[in-house]
């Protein structure tokens, strides 16, 4: 992972049920699941900063999914270095996945008229499976990748 631009999906595990707030959206049932929250980075420091930022969980809350991230265990990250803003198709294909839930209307997707940037999903998605189907959808979509917290972010 680069300090360029690109998408990335943050895996991420709640092993015990609580309620957050978040923010102006209010309240939300976080339950024993796995969640993915998928954004962008084309600001400066790319996806390395932003995905480094969101691995730690620490900081201002800042993004919906900082709340989140309080309660939470992050598992991996997927990103692609896409100079083409790919979050809101992620964010579709997720939610078009067997099993998928939107647990908060408007999470992450307060700059697009998405449903929401977030999935709940119980088994975790698996990687290969996504990445398969976005390939094939979007030919021309670069690359795909996997990083887990044990590796650098």
């Amino acid at each position: 992972m680069t300090d360029a631009p690109g998408t990335y999906a943050l895996l991420l595990r709640a092993d015990e049920a609580s309620e957050i707030e978040v923010g102006a959206l209010g309240k939300m049932e976080v339950r024993p699941s796995a969640y993915v929250y998928v954004g962008s980075a084309f600001g400066p420091g790319g996806l390395q900063a932003r995905v480094a930022r969101h691995a730690r969980g620490d900081g201002a809350l800042h993004w919906h999914v900082d709340y989140l991230r309080a309660v939470t265990t992050l598992e991996a990250v997927w990103y692609t270095h896409d100079p083409e803003r790919r979050e809101c198709t992620w964010a579709e294909v997720l939610r078009a996945r067997p099993g998928a839930t939107v647990p908060l209307d408007g999470f992450g997707a307060s700059d697009c008229d998405c449903p929401a940037h977030l999935v709940r999903f119980d088994p975790s998605p698996l990687f290969h499976t996504f990445r398969e189907f976005v390939q094939a959808v979007y030919p021309d979509h670069k690359p795909i990748r996997q990083r887990t917290p044990a590796e650098e972010m």
